[in-house]
């Protein structure tokens, strides 16, 4: 009898985008191996930061305070928007082609301290930004013209950070974004042949199963995925199924500060402050309705750098598989 030769490479697919990943089993990497020795520090001291000077406050559209008095974070519009206000879209052609105009808003969610970063806050204090996120949200989907706003937040200049003290930013955009839309479509394919939401039913395996989760409170469920985009990445769901994150109560906003608080505190120790992004997925307010999306939040902390097959192919290939990893960050 021949024995069959294992091979040492696996290929994952997204449930809900049908896109491949690689798990390189054949090149696997202790988790200990993907800590940075020394990420690349920000040397501005607060007298030259920018956000830590005093007419900050006078820029604030959104402020919620310390018990003190004091502010604890702010939003204010970026001095360099990606996006802008505008009256007109300006749709026009060049040939075959579509234009128009960035009409739009792009703010900057501050927190006080300048070397203090999320992965340290308390679910309190975490609270305190995500209210600042829900608020921004609920009054910049009433703005003519757009179709999505994007929140998310760069730690580490490797992560594309430009400011070292920590901010999460929010851009709020006429169009809806090409990886939003892979997932939103995915969704509704999933939903219309199997008549049930593909994220649900991926988590009520990942309940059932427990390999890949990390942490769980009665509302939601911090996990490493199947398929993961890199090493390391972290997504934290609602149990129930709910479309919109701008929709949370009080009671579940805490809960889900919770959540994040301990994804990003894992991660934080377990692979030493690594540069990361975190963004959230939920459903546009383009007037479809989207009762077949579930939103969520994706952490991928940067522990690698694509090189020649990743830009080529576009797949990931991951030298730690999704199992290993959640094992690891739970012990965190």
């Amino acid at each position: 009898m021949i024995k069959k030769k294992k091979i040492p490479t696996e290929l994952r697919m997204d449930l809900v985008s049908n896109d491949w990943v690689v798990i390189a089993t054949g090149r696997a990497r202790r988790p200990e191996s993907f800590i940075k020795h020394k990420r690349i520090q920000e040397t501005v001291s607060p007298k030259d930061c920018p956000f830590c000077q005093k007419e900050i406050l006078e820029k604030a559209i959104a402020v919620h305070n310390k018990p003190d008095g004091s502010w604890f974070v702010i939003s204010i519009p970026n001095d360099f928007p990606a996006f802008a206000k505008g009256f007109s879209l300006n749709e026009r052609k060049d040939g075959p082609n579509r234009i128009m105009d960035g009409v739009g808003y792009h703010e900057v969610i501050i927190t006080a301290d300048h070397k203090k970063q999320m992965a340290q806050f308390t679910p309190q204090e975490i609270k305190m930004v995500i209210d600042v996120y829900q608020e921004r949200y609920l009054d910049l989907i009433n703005k003519k013209f757009i179709k999505y706003v994007s929140i998310f937040h760069n730690h580490g200049r490797e992560a594309g950070a430009s400011v070292a003290h920590p901010h999460s930013q929010l851009i709020a955009i006429p169009v809806i974004d090409p990886d939003l839309r892979d997932s939103i479509d995915g969704a509704e394919s999933y939903y219309r042949s199997q008549g049930e939401c593909v994220y649900c039913r991926m988590l009520n395996w990942e309940l059932k199963e427990k390999r890949r989760i990390i942490y769980q409170n009665e509302k939601f469920v911090v996990l490493c995925p199947f398929a993961p985009q890199v090493s390391f990445e972290v997504r934290i769901y609602p149990k129930e199924h709910q479309p919109y994150f701008e929709k949370m109560g009080e009671d579940d906003k805490k809960l889900f500060a919770q959540a994040l608080q301990k994804a990003l505190s894992k991660i934080h120790r377990g692979l030493k402050d690594p540069a990361y992004n975190f963004y959230i997925h939920t459903a546009p307010i383009d007037g479809e309705t989207y009762n077949h999306y579930h939103w969520h939040l994706n952490i991928l902390p940067k522990t690698a750098v694509w090189a020649g097959f990743e830009l080529a192919v576009g797949i990931e290939i991951s030298t730690i598989e999704p199992e290993k990893a959640a094992e690891f960050l739970r012990k965190q």
